[in-house]
C-alpha cells in the first residue's frame, strides 16, 4: 500500500471512529441535526477517502457510476422517509443497517465515479448526486411541518439538518463533478493534435 493510499484509509478510519463516536453529537447536539452531519460526513468524504485508497483490483469489481448513483439514491432517500428514520432512530439494529448502507452507497458513488471508464461518466453521477441531496436538503428546510413528528426535537432542529446536508453535500458533489469534468476536457486537449 502506497503512503497516500494508507493515508486516505487512516482518514476514513479517522473519520469513522468521530461520525460513530459521537462526534456528531459533540459538535451540534443530539437530534436530527447530528444525525445529518454524520450522514454527510460518511457518504461524503469518508467514502470517498476509502475509494481514492482502494487498490486497482478493487476498483474494477465496482458498478459503473451511474448505478452507484442510483444505488445511494434509494438509500438516502429511503432512509430518509419518516417510517425508516424512525425505526433506524429508535432501534440499534436498524440504526447500525442505516448507517452501513450510507456508507456502501456512498462507496459505489465515489468508486463508480473516479474509477469510470470516461471521467465525463463519473462526472454525471456526481452531478446527479448533488442535485438529489440538494433537493432533500431543501425539502427539509424549506418544510413548514417537522416531518419526523417530533422523533428528534423540533422543526428547527431539521431544518438545521437540511442546511447541514446542503452545504456539506452539495459543494462536496458539485466540485468533484467539476474536477472530473476537468479532466475530460484536459485529456480531450491533450488527445487533439497541434
Amino acid at each position: 500500500m502506497t503512503v497516500s493510499r494508507a493515508l486516505l484509509a487512516g482518514a476514513a478510519l479517522a473519520g469513522l471512529a468521530f461520525v460513530w463516536g459521537g462526534g456528531a453529537d459533540w459538535l451540534v447536539g443530539h437530534g436530527f441535526a447530528a444525525h445529518m452531519l454524520r450522514h454527510s460526513l460518511i457518504v461524503t468524504g469518508i467514502a470517498l477517502a476509502i475509494a481514492a485508497a482502494l487498490p486497482a483490483g478493487w476498483r474494477r469489481a465496482v458498478p459503473p457510476a451511474l448505478a452507484g448513483a442510483v444505488i445511494e439514491f434509494i438509500a438516502v432517500w429511503g432512509w430518509h422517509l419518516p417510517a425508516l428514520h424512525r425505526l433506524a432512530a429508535s432501534h440499534p439494529a436498524w440504526f447500525a443497517a442505516e448507517q452501513a448502507s450510507f456508507l456502501i452507497a456512498g462507496l459505489l458513488v465515489w468508486a463508480g465515479a473516479l474509477h469510470a471508464a470516461h471521467p465525463l461518466i463519473g462526472a454525471g453521477a456526481l452531478l446527479l448526486t448533488s442535485m438529489h441531496m440538494t433537493l432533500l436538503g431543501a425539502l427539509m428546510v424549506l418544510s413548514r411541518a417537522d416531518i419526523y413528528g417530533g422523533l428528534h426535537g423540533t422543526l428547527a432542529d431539521q431544518q438545521l439538518g437540511g442546511l447541514i446536508m446542503l452545504g456539506i453535500g452539495t459543494p462536496v458533489y458539485l466540485i468533484g463533478g467539476l474536477w472530473l469534468t476537468g479532466l475530460a476536457l484536459t485529456e480531450r486537449n491533450a488527445a487533439e493534435p497541434s
